[in-house]
C-alpha cells in the first residue's frame, strides 16, 4: 500500500486518544514543556483541544538566557493555556559545581570528573524533565511527551530527558507529519509550526547536529529508502545503535 497521510484525521485521532487515555487513567490535567518549536506547540494545542485550555500547563524552561523565549510565550498566549517560567540555569550551574568538573577530586582515592560538551548539552533535557516531573506531580497532572518518531528512530533524543514522559503524543508521527498536523491547528502561529528545529544549546539546527535531513528520515521510515543508499545506511546504523533509548532497561536475570 502506498503511503498516505491525512493530517486532519490524524489530528482528530490524537485529540480522541488523549481524551480516552485521560478517562482510562483518571487524570484531567497535563503538563507540557514549551520550547517554542513545532513539537511542543502541537502537543500543547492537541492537549488543549482534548482537555480544555484551563487544564494544560505550559512550562518554559530556559537555561540562563534563551534567545527565542518569546516564541514559547507566544505559544502559551495563542492557546490560552496556563503558563510558568522556571529557569534551570542555577540548577545546571550547581550541578557543575557539585561534580567539580575540570577540577581535582574531592578526596584521596576519588576520581576526577572531566568536562564533556555532549554530557553538558544532554544534562539540559534531563534537568528539564526533573523539573517537569516535580511540577506535574504537584499538580496531580500527567506529563505529555513531545518527541517525534523521526528523532526516536535515529536516537536524536536524550535518555532520561525528553524520552521520559507519561504518554508520547507525537511518538507515531515523523517530523514532517508533525508540521502537517500543526498547519491544521489554526490557533497556532504558522511560523512556529514551520520554525527550523534546534536544540537551543549547541548553536546548530537539529538537522546540522544529526547530519541528516528530516525529509530523508521521513522517507526512510515510510518508503524504506530516501533514495540514497549511503544515507539509508547511516540512518540504519543510528537506528540500531540507539534502540536502547526506546526500550525499558534490560533485566539481567540470574534465574534463567
Amino acid at each position: 500500500m502506498a503511503y498516505s497521510f491525512d493530517p486532519v484525521r490524524v489530528r482528530d485521532a490524537l485529540v480522541a486518544g488523549v481524551r480516552a487515555l485521560a478517562a482510562e487513567q483518571g487524570f484531567k490535567r497535563v503538563v507540557v514543556g514549551i520550547s517554542g518549536g513545532k513539537d511542543s506547540s502541537v502537543t500543547a494545542a492537541i492537549c488543549a483541544r482534548a482537555l480544555g485550555k484551563e487544564n494544560v500547563y505550559g512550562v518554559m524552561l530556559p537555561d540562563g538566557a534563551q534567545a527565542d523565549i518569546d516564541d514559547s510565550r507566544r505559544v502559551c498566549q495563542a492557546l490560552g493555556i496556563q503558563s510558568r517560567t522556571v529557569n534551570i540555569g542555577a540548577i545546571h550551574a550547581a550541578l557543575r559545581q557539585a561534580t567539580d568538573q575540570d577540577g581535582p577530586a574531592n578526596g584521596a582515592g576519588e576520581f576526577a570528573i572531566p568536562f564533556s560538551r555532549e554530557s553538558d548539552i544532554n544534562v539540559g533535557p534531563r534537568l528539564r524533565m526533573t523539573v517537569l516531573r516535580y511540577i506535574a506531580q504537584g499538580l496531580g497532572a500527567r506529563l505529555a511527551g513531545t518527541g517525534n518518531l523521526s528523532e526516536a528512530t535515529v536516537g536524536y533524543c536524550t535518555k532520561d530527558g525528553d524520552t521520559s514522559c507519561d504518554f508520547a503524543l507525537l511518538g507515531a508521527l515523523t517530523s514532517v507529519e508533525v508540521v502537517q498536523v500543526g498547519l491544521t491547528l489554526l490557533e497556532l502561529p504558522r511560523d512556529l509550526v514551520e520554525k527550523t528545529p534546534a536544540d537551543g544549546l549547541s548553536g546548530q539546527s537539529d538537522e546540522q547536529r544529526m547530519g541528516l535531513s528530516y525529509a530523508d528520515i521521513h522517507a526512510y521510515i515510510h518508503l524504506g529508502t530516501c533514495g540514497d543508499a549511503e544515507i539509508d545506511a547511516k540512518i540504519r546504523r543510528r537506528e540500531a545503535a540507539n534502540r536502547h533509548k526506546r526500550r525499558m532497561p534490560p533485566v539481567i536475570d540470574p534465574f534463567k
